[in-house]
This record gives C-alpha cells, structure tokens and sequence, in this order.
C-alpha cells in the first residue's frame, strides 16, 4: 500500500484585524428619501483578496471599498439600492511573504424610491491607516 505525503503547509499567521460594528449612513440632515421597503435581516459578503506584496494601508482601503461595491451589486439583484447601516470587518494574514486580506461586509439593505443619496465612504476607514 502506497502512500502519499503531502507536504508540509505553513499556516496562514493573523497579522491584524479591525473591526467597525454597525453605523448609519444616513442622518438628519440629509435630504429626503422615500425608503419604499427594507431587508428583513442584514446582508453579509466575505471577500478574500491574495496580495503577493501589501505596500500600504491603501490596499487595505481599496478592498474594503470593493467589499463593500460587491455587496451593493449583491443586494441589487433582490431590488434594494442602498445600505442603511454598515459594518465590516477586515483580517489581514500572511504566510511567508505573501498577503492574504479577508473582509466580512455587512449591511441592512433598503430601496430608495427616487434620487438616491450621496454614497458615503465606507464608516471608519481611518483605522487602517496604521495597519502596514
């Protein structure tokens, strides 16, 4: 019986990891919007970046923006336009010399009946100024 030796993987380490509980992206004094429905629960999305080298906190940002374009796409394909509250959660690994970014997006989706609202950056991304 022959049998096959698999080599020996590193594991991947957590270097960091940052995370932004719920906030609302709309206020007061933003204009008014007709919200004509919105999700019975939140909408999550985990989205996981392989990056050779991480040169700064900005690759960090770009993929929570893109995290966050990916569950808009998402949640538009059940009729909603926006997100009322928002919330992510970024893991930064790495194995060797290589990178590995995973972000959990979350999100209360809704549909706005009209023009929409100006789209906010994600909440918070000032704490990952400090993450390379």
């Amino acid at each position: 019986m022959l049998f096959k030796f698999r080599r020996k993987e590193v594991p991947w380490e957590v270097v960091d990891s940052k995370t932004i509980e719920p906030v609302s992206m709309y206020y007061d004094e933003d204009k008014d919007f007709d919200i004509v429905s919105v999700g019975e629960t939140d909408t999550c999305g985990t989205y996981v970046f392989h990056v050779d080298q991480l040169k700064s906190a900005g690759d960090l940002r770009k993929a929570v923006v893109f995290a966050r374009q990916q569950l808009l796409q998402e949640v538009g394909k059940r009729g909603f336009n926006v997100l009322l509250s928002e919330s992510w959660n970024l893991t930064l690994y790495r194995r060797n010399k290589r990178h590995r970014v995973q972000v959990n997006y979350n999100g209360r989706p809704a549909h706005i009946e009209g023009d929409l609202p100006p789209l906010r950056p994600p909440p918070f991304m000032q704490v990952l100024q400090d993450s390379v």
